[in-house]
């Protein structure tokens, strides 16, 4: 298998009339996130591909075409742009980003691309922020609290160090994040949220 690289340029031949402008590899991967519209209406998102010029979304609602979007992708941060299509399930942005700026997504989406072909750790990927009052309450079903310590969080999930160990795929609400337990680790367990957090509260680092 050949790695891929998203700064490669599209052959012509392979590229339709939706693409004509592309310079980019568009990649496959899912990465979690919001958007917020015009309206300033935010909501959750999964993207389906990107390219440094451009990003195509899974998501509920679906704004206009020619609408300006703010996007927060996990991996990546904060970038804007234009609807400039509905593809089924969702839309496709193009982005308005800095030469620099696109230059920085192309790397990104090239080491995720690669990630799992390399064996790289997948920590890589994750902007992941410590909290300023890690203590924490986790509450699971049937009312049992358990007090236990953020390690660290992403827009996506959490690091928890406790005592205690639910089973894996026990519901889980971090604070007052729902989520899931998805994995253990030496001292404590990972929670997958049910949606990503929002870009507030993810840089508010107070707490969950």
């Amino acid at each position: 298998m050949i790695a891929v690289d998203a700064h490669r340029e599209i052959a012509p031949h392979r590229a339709g009339r939706a693409s004509d402008q592309r310079r980019h590899q568009r990649v496959a991967v899912a990465m979690l996130g919001r958007y917020m519209l015009a309206d300033r209406r935010e909501y959750p998102c999964q993207t389906v591909d990107m390219s440094p010029g451009g990003v195509r979304l899974t998501c509920a609602v679906v704004g206009e075409i020619g609408e300006r979007v703010v996007l927060y992708l996990e991996q990546i941060g904060r970038i804007e742009g234009v609807i400039v299509r509905h593809p089924p399930g969702g839309f496709a942005v193009q982005l308005s980003a800095t030469p620099r700026k696109r230059e920085k997504i192309a790397s990104q989406l090239t080491w995720l691309a690669n990630r799992d072909l390399l064996g790289l750790p997948e920590g890589r990927s994750h902007e992941r922020i410590t909290p300023l009052q890690p203590g924490v309450v986790l509450r699971l079903e049937g009312g049992r609290e358990i007090n236990a310590r953020i390690i660290d969080f992403s827009m996506s999930g959490a690091a928890i160090a406790s005592t205690s160990t639910p089973p894996i795929g026990t519901p889980v609400t971090v604070g007052r994040t729902p989520g899931r337990l998805v994995r253990y680790f030496e001292g404590g367990f990972g929670v997958q949220f049910l949606l990503p957090l929002s870009p507030d509260r993810f840089h508010d680092r107070m707490t969950l």
